[in-house]
């Protein structure tokens, strides 16, 4: 056609340092899962040859963001590279007040110290580890509100992490705000398969909350990524600038928190940020208690300055392009494959139904914690379970939590792999796919009462 330039359908950046990566045999793999109580966070590092454990504080920083970090200013009080930060997030987000935090769980404790008490409730549409741990630590009670097209793994449903707008407003009359400290909004929705949530719905989510007197905050940690789906597939909205459609989400909210350590393409950062001053000065006094004095919240000056260039950079379209494209690229090696996914492909993760996966698994045999074992000790592939043993026990009866989802998460660092390194990954996972009805499941050993994913301790049922 004349006049037409295709897009080249590759990274949209070059490689001037390369970090070594080791292989491991599969004895050598047995041994390092039976030592580490067969969790992968247990397992060290060097012994993983594709590590997709998490997209969290995994990115690889660019020379900009590197050359930043010899800009850093490293005053106590005031720091130069502050100021550069909060002009960013000022002039991206919109947001007039920032608090820097250590990470994004950092910033949900500042939080959910300065507005929540005992017995409240939070709404969400489906909260995430930390953020959950969060408000049963301060004694309020989670709720997750997400439509029912959220728990069906075949649904090609294009905003599969939107809040059902319906329990929202009937959970906001029931109790008022009295009861309700805030309704949050995780964007893109991480446990429910890194799905996006709509402009339109977050709109009518937070005129919801305000006509109840509820304050309604966005989970940003990968605002970018649902920005770019919006500007794919929302009517309205498609072809419209990512920065453009970034601003249209946060206008709608009262703040955010924020983990740097997705979106802002570092390796550690995180902040909270609102429009309230009053509510500002109330969370400064747990910030300092918790993070440090305001204006460096456990952060070198040199994170700050980073994170503040990783936040221009992340919302450049081209690199979107490529970030959602490498996700769709492994989820289509997988799909023809026939291996089970959650449908449509997230934003920064592939997703295996660890249920159909492994059906001959009931639930208390934790199909998704055996499978993620099984990809370790076939491909030296390590990721991670999304489902029972995350959800952790019901704190009324002790009872394992069940999630309608039972997942495992294959989360892509940003700007690390190359599309030979998911060939691999999903070599590994069709190669587990191909014998699956011989796996056997695991128990749990030990765990401890809170986040149990991160420490606990299995053994294969024998």
């Amino acid at each position: 056609m004349t006049g037409y330039t295709p897009v080249p359908d590759a990274e949209p950046f070059r490689i001037k340092m390369v970090e070594p990566i080791r292989w491991t045999t599969r004895e050598e793999r047995e041994g390092l899962l039976e030592e580490a109580g067969y969790n992968l966070f247990l397992v060290p590092a060097e012994a993983v040859y594709i590590d997709l454990l998490t997209d969290s504080g995994t990115s690889a920083m660019s020379d900009a963001q590197w050359a930043g970090l010899m800009r850093g200013d490293e005053a106590y009080a005031g720091s130069r590279s502050f100021y550069r930060l909060r002009e960013v997030i000022r002039g991206l987000l919109g947001f007039e007040h920032v608090l820097p935090t250590h990470q994004g769980r950092g910033a949900e404790h500042v939080l959910f110290s300065t507005i929540l008490k005992p017995g409240q409730l939070v709404l969400n549409n489906m909260h995430f580890d930390t953020t959950l741990a969060h408000v049963q630590h301060r004694g309020g009670i989670a709720q997750d509100l997400a439509i029912a097209q959220a728990y069906d793994p075949t649904s090609a449903h294009p905003f599969k992490g939107d809040f059902d707008l319906s329990r929202l407003e009937r959970a906001l009359k029931e109790h008022g705000p009295a009861k309700i400290a805030l309704v949050m909004a995780t964007v893109t929705c991480n446990s429910g398969g890194g799905q996006p949530v709509s402009l339109a719905n977050l709109r009518q989510a937070a005129a919801l909350a305000r006509s109840h007197g509820v304050r309604f905050f966005l989970d940003a940690c990968r605002f970018a990524e649902n920005a770019y789906f919006i500007h794919e597939r929302e009517p309205g909205w498609t072809g419209r600038p990512v920065r453009e459609v970034v601003r249209a989400m946060m206008d709608v909210a009262d703040g955010c928190t924020m983990s740097g350590k997705k979106d802002a393409l570092v390796n550690i950062g995180g902040f909270l940020a609102m429009r309230d001053p009053a509510l500002y000065r109330q969370a400064t006094v747990w910030a300092v208690l918790f993070e440090g004095f305001p204006t460096y919240g456990g952060l070198a000056g040199r994170d700050l300055e980073a994170m503040a260039r990783g936040l221009e950079e992340v919302v450049d379209e081209e690199y979107l392009r490529h970030r959602l494209g490498q996700v769709r690229y492994l989820a289509d090696r997988l799909r023809d494959a026939g291996v089970p996914l959650m449908e449509p492909p997230g934003g920064h993760a592939v997703y295996l139904d660890a249920r159909r996966f492994l059906p001959h698994l009931d639930a208390e045999q934790l199909p998704g914690q055996t499978l993620a074992v099984e990809i370790y000790r076939e491909g030296g592939v390590r990721t991670v379970e999304i489902g029972t043993v995350l959800a952790g026990r019901d704190p009324a009866t002790g009872a394992n939590r069940h999630p309608e989802l039972e997942l495992v998460r294959l989360a892509i660092p940003r700007r690390v792999y190359t599309d030979r390194h998911l060939e691999w990954v999903a070599a590994s996972v069709i190669r587990v796919y191909g014998r699956r009805t011989a796996m056997r499941g695991m128990t749990m050993t030990e765990e401890p009462p809170v986040l149990r994913h991160f420490t606990a301790r299995f053994r294969p049922i024998a």
